[in-house]
């Protein structure tokens, strides 16, 4: 009984290191976010006034922008997916920590690395998409798609993923972590990665498309970032999630049906 007394307070102890590390990291990214929201502001009122006064910024995006843009799309998504992803993180510390895993800390932060590292993967495709939207001039000074109907054809094709048998796929993933883990399990540190990065993956393909929604709302919006974070909590979490989700995105069809047929 002690040394399963000995292992309870280890786990509860390094869960609470684990979700302390967590937590500072999010508290950090919502800081930066911030920060950048306000400059982008200062420099979207700047092109307004330009644009009145004929002046409009011409000047291409080069890599130092592209690279600026995965900086801050990186960023955003640790702040929306690192609350949503703390519960399985926390679950696979406890695993390997149970299994008496000589690298369970390691093994633990580099399920983090790993996690994240899926999710850097998607931000280089969305800060490349938003370098390719600005070329086409297809962005507002504040980022959002300033074409109503190609604003509404997003909102419909993210709407309709939120029915396709993938999404269901890889939200089941995201809710049952259970059965991931106990179907795709590796060990060490290099297990951990792999086994994070896999996770991520299907978080990427739960809610890869929710993430376009930004560019239709602002892509430093902090408000639509921390409503998208919320439901995507919330997707995961709740019992009816997979209902929750079906039905946000009939309302994201009917919103950008809306926005196609009134432009």
């Amino acid at each position: 009984m002690d040394a399963v007394a000995t292992l309870d307070h280890v786990v509860r102890r390094d869960r609470l290191l684990v979700g302390l590390g967590l937590a500072a990291m999010t508290a950090l990214a919502w800081v930066y976010l911030a920060r950048a929201a306000a400059g982008m502001d200062a420099m979207a009122a700047d092109a307004r006034m330009h644009a009145a006064m004929g002046m409009a910024d011409m000047r291409a995006w080069g890599i130092a922008d592209w690279a600026g843009l995965l900086t801050m799309w990186t960023v955003m998504m640790v702040a929306m997916m690192l609350p949503s992803a703390a519960p399985v993180i926390l679950l696979v510390l406890g695993v390997y920590r149970r299994r008496n895993d000589p690298q369970a800390r390691i093994a633990s932060i580099a399920f983090v690395t790993g996690y994240l590292a899926a999710w850097t993967a998607f931000s280089v495709a969305a800060a490349s998409t938003q370098l390719v939207l600005h070329r086409a001039a297809l962005l507002s000074a504040d980022m959002r798609i300033g074409a109503a109907g190609v604003s509404g054809v997003v909102l419909i094709v993210a709407g309709l993923y939120q029915w396709l048998p993938l999404k269901q796929m890889c939200l089941t993933h995201c809710q049952s972590p259970f059965g991931f883990l106990s179907r795709y399990w590796a060990e060490g540190a290099g297990g951990g990665f792999g086994l994070g990065f896999r996770h991520g993956m299907f978080c990427v393909g739960c809610c890869w498309l929710l993430m376009t929604l930004l560019f239709v709302v602002g892509v430093m919006n902090l408000w639509w970032v921390a409503a998208l974070a919320g439901f995507v909590l919330l997707e995961k979490l709740l019992r009816g999630g997979a209902l929750f989700g079906r039905l946000a995105g009939s309302a994201a069809v009917t919103w950008g049906a809306y926005l196609v047929l009134t432009r």
